[in-house]
């Protein structure tokens, strides 16, 4: 009977670690599979990752209905070949339009440093040549010529369709202190801090994906209060505790005393 129940303790204690190991396991997997190191929401196409999707905190703490909200994003291309972002687009905004010039860093250690990637521009056509046979006979005077009236810079239009591009093996980032600027213009509703807004984002090469843009938190400070103090606290309840200890043992004393 002792042989038996030495047995089957021994198995349990044997069992014991096994079960221990399992469930370690189990919790360090669950949390290797989490990005903390990434805020805002995540998303993923083809070769091409999206992360951080947020818009801008607003300053007056609320995008009212019909204004505009900067768009801000990492896009990650881990493929070999170059993509680029083409549209835009949700039934939360009218458009977006973009402005200054985006900025790919390289994904992989030791590649060249970062370098600007332009917009491709809209080519201006040469001067056409003029006839000689046209050029004014000596003393004939020159024909008064219009002055031309300076025309004001044409004002982006709010649009679908964009033209980023996300070289290989880089990210661009959209946003923020660096890269362009995307804004979503004319928003359908009211926002505010935690609410989000959908968006279908379109890759040359990785293909469409919808994404929820988050509005973002306001960047504050919280003031630091004076730590507690425990020991303090320990201290005079011990104190306190000690002098009633005294008080009593010269009361008995006195009451001892006084029986005698």
């Amino acid at each position: 009977m002792n042989r038996a129940l030495r047995a089957a303790t021994m198995g349990a204690l044997l069992l014991s670690p096994v079960a221990l190991t399992a469930c370690s396991a189990g919790q360090v997997a669950q949390t290797a599979t989490q990005n903390r190191d990434k805020v805002g929401p995540q998303a993923a196409v083809g070769d091409v990752e999206l992360r951080a999707i947020t818009l801008a905190y607003p300053q007056d703490g609320v995008y009212e209905e019909g204004e505009d909200a900067e768009l801000e994003m990492a896009i990650v291309n881990t493929d070999n070949e170059p993509d680029r972002l083409v549209s835009i687009e949700g039934e939360a905004f009218e458009g977006v339009v973009v402005s200054g010039q985006t900025t790919a860093v390289p994904a992989v250690p030791g590649s060249p440093s970062a370098e600007p990637v332009a917009a491709p521009t809209t080519p201006v056509p040469a001067p056409a040549p003029t006839d000689p046979a046209a050029t004014p006979s000596p003393g004939a005077l020159p024909a008064p010529t219009t002055p031309a009236t300076p025309t004001a810079p044409a004002t982006p239009t709010a649009s679908s369709e964009v033209d980023i591009p996300v070289p290989a093996q880089s990210t661009v980032f959209l946003g923020g202190t660096s890269g362009a600027t995307v804004e979503v213009v004319g928003l359908a509703e009211e926002l505010t801090a935690g609410q989000s807004i959908e968006a279908t984002l379109t890759f040359e090469r990785a293909g469409e994906i919808t994404v929820q843009a988050l509005v973002n938190t306001p960047a504050r400070v919280l003031p630091r209060e004076e730590p507690f103090d425990f020991h303090h606290e320990e201290g005079e309840e011990s104190g306190t505790d000690g002098a009633e200890d005294v008080a009593r043992e010269r009361e008995a004393e006195a009451g001892g005393g006084d029986g005698d």
